[in-house]
């Protein structure tokens, strides 16, 4: 019932709203992921910062939409010695600050910052048909990964992180990805030539299972099984964006070259 309701409002979000609407969009989404990370490696532990520092990063995500490469840069220079000093002034428990404050800054490089580069990538000219491509290249490929894998998954690819992920399932899930971009080129995307087709089939079917990968070892490191409840039936919103976080700003340098930006 969620996807539902949520599929189509994405779809009709991602068609028809300006980019300045998008990009809203995006900041809140980043707001949330980052209160369930913060949440998930810090439980219940300096709520404030935790708050504090969500706020931050999704500050940084209107800065993509001015196009100027240097601000964020620049922002998360400034966020890094706000939050340094955060913690310095209110350290909370001495033996956990360093974890804390480190957990804090890799949720604005692993959330903001990655997840960021939807704006960017929205507004080039192709920019539509990008986030559509690379959505339906991820789905493709964790579904053609499940299918392959449940059925004559035997060999196990990386059992210290995730037990049930097989070998045969992710590359089930790179000719899933392979197929999910042909089917974008024929139904919406022709302006893109048939080899970029394959390359960005081939690189997200394999990036999007290391990010999926990356979310599960943090999850594991964490003592979770979902990174939170914010989605119902389906966990937290980290666990629908997993696969995302580390495709989306491939995809958009990607398409810089493919285009010309």
């Amino acid at each position: 019932m969620t996807a539902a309701i949520a599929l189509p409002l994405l779809i009709l979000l991602l068609g028809l709203a300006p980019p300045a609407i998008f990009t809203l969009f995006v900041t809140l989404i980043v707001f949330l992921a980052l209160v369930e990370f913060n949440r998930m490696g810090m439980k219940q532990e300096q709520v404030f910062v935790q708050w504090f520092a969500a706020a931050l990063g999704a500050a940084l995500v209107p800065l993509f939409y001015f196009n100027q490469s240097a601000w964020p840069t620049v922002f998360l220079t400034v966020v890094f010695l706000v939050l340094a000093l955060f913690f310095l002034l209110r350290p909370g428990a001495l033996v956990r600050v360093h974890h804390h404050f480190g957990w804090i800054c890799l949720g604005l490089i692993y959330i903001a910052l990655l997840l960021g580069h939807l704006v960017p990538l929205r507004m080039l000219d192709h920019g539509r048909q990008w986030i559509f491509l690379t959505l339906v290249v991820v789905m493709c490929c964790d579904t053609c990964a499940y299918v392959v894998g449940s059925r004559i998954g035997k060999r196990k690819l990386y059992s210290l992180i995730s037990p049930n992920k097989s070998v045969e399932g992710a590359v089930g899930g790179v000719v899933g990805a392979v197929l999910g971009a042909l089917i974008s080129k024929l139904v919406f995307f022709p302006a893109i030539s048939i080899w970029s087709v394959v390359a960005v089939g081939l690189l997200l079917g394999v990036v999007g299972q290391i990010g999926d990968l990356f979310e599960s070892m943090l999850k594991r490191a964490c003592e979770v099984k979902d990174s939170g409840n914010m989605i119902p039936g389906h966990g937290g919103i980290l666990d629908r964006l997993d696969s995302l976080l580390f495709a989306f700003p491939l995809v958009y340098y990607v398409a810089c070259g493919s285009f010309g930006g």
